[in-house]
């Protein structure tokens, strides 16, 4: 569990949450909004954490990390902090908003001056769940603080987002996400770069691909496909297709890969400057391909990827999807 000292980015959030503990104007309800392994958890239990530390301190204020509360939140072990659960994978119902927040909410906290509810995937709650908890959202105990973690605050109802203080995450910067792995994965600069590039500003997704055996399956398929695509006949790109049905692989991953390369090629046919490729320990066959495209093939490239991106959401047939993709990347 992480302080807001030791998390990265987020000042915005974090500069909030400080400022409602040194004034003491907490709210009894937010919702923090960001993708997954944007980091919703970590700020929740920071927020906790200062809240339920008995001897705070410091300029900006920050939990002791030694008293007694201390150390039961960061054992996840404490009886204010209430992390809400649900039994069916696919929804929160009424009755774990009852059981777990309504049924409990009037029992004044044990040891400390905060009762903290945390819902996780927040979204999953049902209309009648969501009803429920407004109940308590709008005539809440003066102790009580209810957290919304959720990747798309679209799904609350108009009553609930009212009653909240909302805080979105922002993406971090790639430079931020790249030392963090150099630094406290021990990953090298170079692999270090190419993560970053690939989790768009979620730290948590670059640790996941950094520690992934699927994504090193999409790394090494799709570099041997690019690098060799131009000599590529179609009955060798339709079983390039088969290839990645029969292997399962991720296909968003294995477009943004695509995206990223090409990217990488129309740059270095823009400036010539090695230093701005993700790709870097490929730079010759980036370079070969930047002199053998034209503008107007990459845009067209670029363009069918994201149209393949969309036929695949709107669940057209994946091989027919693919194979599209790639004839348009090969007559380009």
């Amino acid at each position: 569990m992480q302080t807001f000292e030791t998390i990265l980015g987020q000042k915005a959030i974090k500069k909030h949450f400080t400022t409602a503990i040194a004034t003491g104007k907490i709210s009894h309800a937010y919702i923090l909004n960001g993708e997954e392994g944007m980091g919703k958890m970590t700020l929740a239990e920071a927020f906790s954490l200062m809240l339920l530390c008995e001897n705070p301190g410091g300029d900006p204020i920050s939990p002791c990390l030694n008293c007694h509360g201390c150390k039961q939140v960061l054992s996840h072990n404490h009886p204010d902090l209430i992390y809400v659960t649900h039994e069916k994978p696919g929804s929160i119902g009424v009755d774990d908003i009852r059981r777990q927040i309504n049924d409990t909410v009037a029992i004044r906290p044990y040891s400390s001056p905060y009762k903290i509810y945390i819902i996780d995937e927040a979204e999953k709650m049902t209309g009648q769940a969501q009803n429920a908890l407004l109940k308590t959202i709008e005539e809440p105990p003066s102790y009580v603080v209810i957290m919304l973690l959720t990747a798309n605050q679209e799904a609350f109802l108009p009553t609930i987002l009212s009653r909240c203080v909302q805080l979105k995450l922002k993406p971090l910067k790639d430079e931020d996400i790249k030392n963090y792995l150099i630094q406290e994965k021990g990953i090298a600069e170079e692999t270090a770069e190419i993560y970053s590039a690939f989790a768009r500003g979620n730290l948590g997704k670059a640790v996941y691909l950094a520690e992934s055996e699927e994504f090193q399956a999409v790394y090494q398929t799709m570099l041997a496909l690019l690098k060799h695509l131009r000599s590529m006949d179609i009955a060798e790109l339709m079983e390039t297709v088969r290839k990645l049905k029969d292997e399962s692989l991720n296909l968003d991953e294995c477009l943004d890969f695509m995206q990223l390369w090409y990217r990488d090629v129309l740059m270095f046919k823009v400036t010539k400057d090695m230093n701005l490729l993700i790709f870097k320990e490929e730079y010759f066959s980036i370079n070969d391909m930047s002199k053998n495209s034209s503008y107007q093939g990459l845009e067209t490239i670029l363009e069918s990827i994201e149209k393949a991106r969309t036929r695949l959401r709107a669940n057209v047939n994946m091989e027919l999807a693919m194979e599209l993709l790639l004839l348009a990347m090969k007559e380009n």
